[in-house]
């Protein structure tokens, strides 16, 4: 039903405006994202549900809303999943070797600034692009020191490389993991945008680069060591991967259900950490009467007392803000869906603008508005267009919110990392260059996936 000059439906639109408002200003007013859009998301479908029901139709509503909901579950757990390796090779100290010995390898401060650039792009397809923006941002911060402008640089280099990275890969980023869950887009057929994304990265680089002076920076030397089983726990997650592949490619079942195995491998192998670090535990033994037995016995007792490796505290650091944000936007964009406003849209963008346009359009929107809700609007318009057009819009939604540091969650989370020195100013001041690089890219693509247009 069209219900967009209903009372209701224009109520709803205002509540998820209102909400919306209150997520852009995250960093201002300190209010998390998923609060708002939590709350806005009940009151939604509480109005699509006496909409419709006035209408005489008391069970579409809650059809509608199941079907959202199980969109939801499918991504919250595959993203768990990831999460929680990502979360358990930080705990077993890769990504603080790697963050070692870049800061203790001497490079001069362009070197650093491509240096990260270039392991923010080739992490972030599987490390996805937070996670990998925090990494490199905290490089970025450990050899900068007092040299704010430099900071400033590599994060915005950062933001926009990991950005990039996450656009070609279906592990890389919320909006392609949703677009190929969809099955718009088959596994193998992102890395056709390997090239306009490398571009898209590249031009904005080479313009930041000439500001990045080719000083030494102060030496750091810091030291890591890797903990027992991380490299295990890398192949686990490689395996996960090749396994959430198969499950959608070859058993046409969701991805999901290779993850959640993948994961239950990872809680397995948790298992045996957790034996093996009780079993290396040794207490002291207590001699009575001397300074040596009051010392061992605390000693002692900190061995019986200390944390043992545990997989669910892993779990319990997975990025909860945006999975809760996630729900949030799902059912709003659905609610607002079932009042028909995404038909409108997709009338007026699609068919008005045209698919080209239209995509284009929903980059610069990423940039504003945040891509997941975007790329979220436009799957549940699902407008009639050419498989290029798909990988278009996966292109635009992926890369898009770079030229803003608060289109993206990679750029809102540096943006805490490096606070104060890396802000939304600053990044607004080479905003141009973000946006050149985005032009390129989407020229790019239809210079080399021409022939996708015609499918």
């Amino acid at each position: 039903m069209d219900l967009t000059g209903y009372w209701a439906g224009i109520v709803a639109l205002a509540v998820f405006i209102v909400a919306y408002v209150l997520v852009i200003g995250e960093e201002t007013i300190h209010l998390r994202k998923s609060k708002p859009v939590i709350v806005a998301a009940g009151v939604i479908w509480v109005l699509v549900a006496i909409a419709y029901a006035a209408h005489g139709d008391t069970h579409s509503a809650g059809e509608m809303v199941r079907h959202n909901l199980l969109e939801f579950a499918e991504l919250f757990l595959f993203l768990l999943a990831a999460m929680t390796y990502i979360n358990t090779m930080e705990e077993r100290g890769i990504f603080d070797v790697l963050r070692v010995w870049l800061v203790s390898q001497g490079f001069s401060l362009r070197k650093i600034f491509w240096i990260t650039g270039a392991c923010a792009f080739v992490l972030s397809p599987i490390a996805d692009n937070l996670t990998t923006a925090l990494l490199m941002a905290t490089v970025a911060v450990a050899v900068g020191g007092s040299n704010h402008r430099f900071i400033a640089l590599a994060c915005i280099n950062i933001v926009v490389a990991a950005n990039a990275g996450g656009a070609f890969s279906p592990f890389g980023d919320i909006t392609t993991l949703m677009v190929w869950q969809k099955g718009l887009v088959e596994f193998q057929e992102f890395f056709v945008l390997f090239l306009p994304s490398l571009v898209n990265w590249l031009v904005t680089a080479a313009i930041l680069s000439f500001a990045v002076s080719n000083e030494q920076p102060e030496a750091v030397h810091e030291e890591a060591e890797l903990q027992h089983g991380a490299w295990i726990v890398v192949a686990l997650f490689l395996l996960t991967i090749v396994m959430a592949v198969t499950a959608h490619n070859v058993l046409h079942l969701p991805p999901v259900i290779g993850m959640m195995t993948g994961l239950g491998f990872l809680k397995l192998f948790g298992y045996y950490l957790q034996r093996r670090d009780q079993k290396s535990a040794r207490p002291v033994e207590f001699v009575e009467g001397s300074a040596l037995g009051i010392n061992a016995i605390h000693e002692g007792d900190h061995e019986h007392n200390r944390e043992f490796y545990n997989i669910y505290h892993n779990m319990q650091r997975a990025e909860w803000d945006t999975l809760m944000f996630f729900y949030g936007v799902i059912l709003c964009v659905g609610g607002l869906g079932a009042f028909g406003y995404l038909a409108v849209s997709s009338e007026w963008m699609y068919n008005g603008l045209g698919p080209t346009t239209a995509n284009v359009i929903v980059g610069v929107a990423s940039a504003i508005v945040d891509n997941i809700p975007v790329m979220f609007a436009v799957l549940a318009m699902n407008p009639d267009m050419s498989h290029g057009q798909w990988l278009l819009v996966t292109l635009t939604a992926g890369v898009g919110g770079s030229m803003l540091s608060i289109g993206s969650a990679a750029g809102v989370a540096v943006m805490g990392q490096a606070r104060g020195i890396y802000t939304f100013f600053v990044h607004l001041k080479w905003a141009w260059a973000v946006a050149l690089g985005f032009a390129a890219s989407i020229w790019v693509h239809f210079l080399v996936n021409a022939a996708a247009f015609s499918i």
